[in-house]
């Protein structure tokens, strides 16, 4: 029997509906705004509920040993949650707050009143910090005029990448939408975009405050004009970059996650997913170096895929250096910044998918063709795998 999740007044979902909406989402057949409003859940929400289940996917193997270290620990806590009691309800209300409180966003304060508490709901909420009235808050997914506008902003962005904020607003204004600098902001966020050069314009790509930023370790050189700087790197399996793309779909949007060789600029591996987060970058790395050589440098931007404990400790594990775009400058990662831009105007602004399962396929077929069957002026006009298989001493 279907699990009805339309969301009344006070009601929280429970552990069966939440695996319910993950494995929707684990199937990838649908994009994240398709489960938001499926399920009446916000995106925000579902990608928590993505990242809970796989911090806690091992605990469906635990052994009898664990299973009973689980209930001494919790037979413990009982017992602590019994002393605490005695200490009356100033202090309850006190560590009640502080242990959930750390590192939470909004959503998952929401998620942190319980109605079985003796605290009223009133009273969490002012621990907490939330307004009680946004308990009850109905999400309303993206509109067909908010994905077109998403749309349009990556066409402007991809065919000018020097743009910021402010030039893609007037361009969407002249384009005949109503649409403020703040939600220009905040979609750029949503495509993962920032403008390529240097800039003191407020930046789009979201770090994290606790994630390490690397130096950058490509050293450009200007170019016989004089006027423009390039990076030469004259071997392949030298220096690999890693970056996510928008890509549009009919009904919402879909992730890109690709990793490029600088020298042959070869494809190595690629994945498409229906969220924008860590999973994303590590599986596409771990791909890579399953089938290649590793490289002496993996470079992206300082996004918090790439900054993530789970994304640099793979490259520490494989001795690779890391080195990261400087602050404002997508532009040190231009080899597969050009390759995104070469693939939205070949295939995705003329295919029009319908739906996942078309989209795929038809990204499959041009990487393929892309990587074995088309010429690339800069190395030669030779084809980017035939090349890097080639210069790594295998048959092409």
């Amino acid at each position: 029997m279907e699990i009805d999740m339309a969301r009344k007044k006070g009601q929280t979902y429970t552990a069966k509906q939440k695996t319910k909406v993950v494995l929707e989402l684990l199937k990838e057949e649908k994009t994240i705004n398709q489960l938001s409003t499926e399920f009446n859940v916000t995106a925000k929400t579902i990608q928590n509920w993505k990242k809970q289940f796989l911090e806690n996917a091992d605990k469906a193997f635990e052994t009898d040993d664990t299973k009973a270290n689980a209930k001494e620990l919790e037979r413990l806590k009982e017992e602590n949650d019994a002393l605490a009691k005695t200490l009356g309800r100033t202090t309850v209300e006190r560590d009640w707050a502080v242990g959930k409180l750390e590192s939470l966003d909004l959503s998952n304060k929401k998620i942190l009143v319980d109605s079985k508490l003796t605290i009223t709901k009133t009273r969490q909420c002012e621990l907490i910090g939330v307004s009680r009235s946004s308990l009850y808050y109905t999400p309303k997914p993206l509109s067909d005029v908010n994905l077109q506008i998403l749309n349009k902003m990556d066409e402007i962005y991809t065919d000018n990448s020097e743009y910021g904020y402010r030039m893609i607003h007037q361009e969407l204004l002249e384009e005949g939408y109503s649409i403020g600098k703040d939600r220009v902001l905040k979609y750029m966020g949503v495509l993962g975009i920032q403008a390529i050069y240097p800039t003191k314009k407020r930046l789009t790509s979201i770090k994290h405050p606790e994630h390490k930023i690397h130096d950058y370790l490509l050293k450009p050189y200007w170019t016989k004009n004089g006027r423009t700087k390039s990076v030469y790197v004259p071997n392949a399996s030298e220096v690999w970059s890693g970056d996510i793309t928008y890509i549009r779909v009919t009904g919402g949007f879909m992730y890109l996650a690709a990793v490029i060789d600088w020298h042959t600029r070869a494809i190595l591996a690629y994945k498409i997913s229906n969220t924008m987060d860590a999973t994303l970058a590590t599986d596409v790395l771990q791909e890579a170096l399953s089938r290649y050589p590793k490289p002496k440098i993996f470079n992206s931007d300082q996004g918090s895929q790439y900054t993530s404990y789970e994304h640099t400790k793979i490259l520490k594990d494989h001795n690779i250096q890391i080195s990261m775009n400087g602050r404002g400058r997508s532009i040190d990662n231009i080899m597969i910044e050009r390759f995104f831009r070469t693939l939205k105007h070949s295939n995705i602004y003329i295919s029009d998918y319908q739906n996942i399962k078309e989209l795929k396929e038809g990204i499959k077929r041009y990487i393929h063709k892309y990587n074995f069957k088309r010429f690339h002026s800069s190395i030669g006009y030779q084809k980017p795998m035939n090349y890097y298989l080639k210069s790594i001493g295998n048959v092409a």
